[in-house]
């Protein structure tokens, strides 16, 4: 990565050891609550509160949060701000190294997805096996 690369990606506070450890290796695409380059959002800023600004950035979410997708006002976020993610995931959980070793497996087809998708909303599903897209339901008034 050349060192003018923008964020590309943001990850949630519950893979905040993703995040961290991608910068450590020198990656300057990944963004974090508390980084220094999004200093709009602290640890423990709610999502509600960070769903805007990361939309507004453009980033994509690298999360763990599945109920993200089906709390009312989350969702309806997903929609209104075009939300787009990928739920890092495994049938057993999974340290950040473990993490870090799962992005970078996918991460070139995560980076033809994103392309192809486009704007959002949109949610994936990345688990070490690969990606698969996630069901977003719009939310009934």
């Amino acid at each position: 990565m050349s060192p003018t690369t923008r964020p590309v990606y943001f990850t949630d506070e519950n893979l905040l050891g993703l995040g961290r450890l991608l910068r450590k290796e020198g990656r300057n695409d990944v963004v974090y609550p508390g980084h220094e380059e999004l200093p709009e959002i602290g640890l423990g800023t709610s999502d509600l509160e960070w769903m805007p600004m990361v939309a507004k950035r453009g980033l994509v979410v690298l999360t763990r949060d599945r109920r993200i997708r089906t709390r009312p006002a989350e969702l309806q976020l997903y929609f209104e701000l075009g939300i787009r993610s990928v739920w890092l995931g495994a049938k057993q959980d999974v340290g950040p190294r473990e993490q870090v070793e799962m992005f970078l497996k996918h991460e070139q087809r995560l980076q033809r997805e994103i392309v192809k998708r486009g704007g959002g909303p949109w949610a994936l599903s990345m688990n070490p096996s690969g990606l698969r897209p996630m069901n977003l339901k719009y939310p009934l008034p």
